[in-house]
């Protein structure tokens, strides 16, 4: 059993100690992990990958994400860090993941244990909280990832024509004026006759999806194409998703379909509503900022995305989490305007979206992290690993049609089904 500290918001903190030290390449990372509770931000074979628990923080509320890095900041910054790597990412590292609304609970983990590699290099962080420097790392040896049993899908919250009737009420509150576009969820619950190992359907997301950051923190994983923000030594950069193709696997289609992805007026709108609510986000943190005109098309294995990536520096020591704060939800999850986006989701949209489309990542004692919106994912359900629900989302404007976004939530929602079931 792993030892855990759960640090209110008031003295005493835990007298956190790190020790990390590079090493020789030990695997994948993914192949690194335990089957309880993993934690994980990888791409293209590198990022981080975490197991234990040293201490975690719970937040609910609308100042969840600044008590979230109160505790961080009083954390780290009282630390003793023994950091012969010096990276972002090394010394003391927490992951997280945020709830889409001010109801539930958010956590940030640091974990007794995070390996990392990037560029080549590869390091072990290792936790005490008891003041004392922590053991030589070890890694452990783990069994296997095992494949689920017989995995069957119902709908969640709502069947696919009960869904579309949802979408056209958007519409219809779009077309008279009330707001430009609103994003819209729904869910699919899988469940397996026994405890789904986690690292089964994440290996399975990383190995199909390299392109997209393959996350798993506190019972929430899949694979996200969208990079909310970056920091990274006073750089900041965010990849934004707005306006879906299904791709038809015909290379020669498929590049016609691209290109009438790009010259969609209804994508490009909906595209155009997203960037903008980012930048606008990001100004008062940045000393300057560079927003491309015109979006390119972002080809993953299952669907097409008008993208575009903003970069900027930024001003002061504001932190990667301070920074997912200010962009959530943006208009790519929400809508616009903002609040009354979140009103008509509140209004018209019968589920609970837990943290699904919200900030998950990863931060560490300088500010630096990566957050991305937890997408294309899945939430295990606390009552028992058997179940999941999985999430895909539909940005809606006035052009939208509901058997078209019925068509393209689908679409979203292959890549979690087929990890868990191919």
């Amino acid at each position: 059993m792993c030892s855990v500290t759960t640090v209110p918001s008031i003295d005493p903190v835990p007298e956190l100690v790190t020790r990390t030290v590079e090493i020789p390449d030990p695997g994948a990372l993914l192949s690194l992990l335990p089957d309880d509770a993993p934690l994980a931000w990888v791409r293209r074979g590198e990022g981080l990958v975490g197991w234990g628990e040293a201490a975690r923080f719970s937040a609910t509320g609308a100042d969840r994400f600044s008590a979230a890095e109160r505790w961080w900041n009083r954390l780290s910054k009282t630390a003793v860090v023994r950091d012969e790597v010096d990276l972002p990412g090394t010394g003391p590292v927490a992951f997280g993941s945020f709830t889409f609304d001010d109801a539930g609970t958010s956590t940030l983990i640091l974990p007794e244990t995070v390996v990392g590699h990037r560029d080549g290099r590869w390091w072990v962080t290792t936790v005490s909280v008891t003041g004392n420097l922590p053991p030589w790392p070890m890694l452990p040896r783990v069994s296997p990832p095992r494949r689920p049993g017989l995995v069957t899908f119902a709908d969640g919250a709502l069947s696919g024509p009960e869904w579309e009737l949802v979408v056209a009420q958007a519409v219809e509150r779009i077309n008279a004026g009330e707001l430009e576009k609103v994003v819209l969820a729904r869910d699919l619950v899988a469940e397996s006759p026994g405890t789904i190992d986690p690292r089964w359907p994440l290996n399975r997301l990383s190995d199909r999806y390299q392109r997209c950051w393959t996350f798993s923190v506190d019972g929430i994983l899949g694979a996200t194409p969208e990079l909310l923000v970056r920091r990274e030594r006073g750089l900041v950069t965010s990849r934004v998703l707005a306006g879906t193709i299904r791709r038809t696997h015909d290379d020669i289609h498929d590049l016609a379909l691209a290109a009438s992805l790009a010259r969609s007026s209804k994508d490009l709108e909906e595209h155009e509503f997203a960037v903008r609510s980012v930048a606008d986000a990001l100004a008062p943190f940045c000393s300057s900022m560079n927003v491309p005109e015109t979006p390119f098309v972002l080809h993953l294995s299952n669907v097409m995305h008008l993208a575009t990536d903003l970069a900027g520096v930024a001003s002061g020591n504001v932190s990667s989490l301070t920074l997912a704060e200010a962009l959530h939800p943006s208009a790519a999850v929400g809508g616009t305007p903002t609040d009354k986006a979140r009103e008509v989701i509140r209004e018209i949209e019968p589920l609970d979206r837990g943290r699904y489309a919200a900030p998950v990542g990863w931060i560490d004692a300088n500010g630096d992290g990566e957050w991305g919106i937890a997408l294309r994912c899945a939430q295990s359900d606390p009552a028992g690993g058997s179940r999941m629900r999985l999430f895909a989302g539909c940005g809606i404007v006035a052009g939208s049609d509901p058997g078209a976004e019925l068509a393209e939530s689908t679409a979203k929602l292959v890549p979690m089904r087929d990890a868990l079931t191919r």
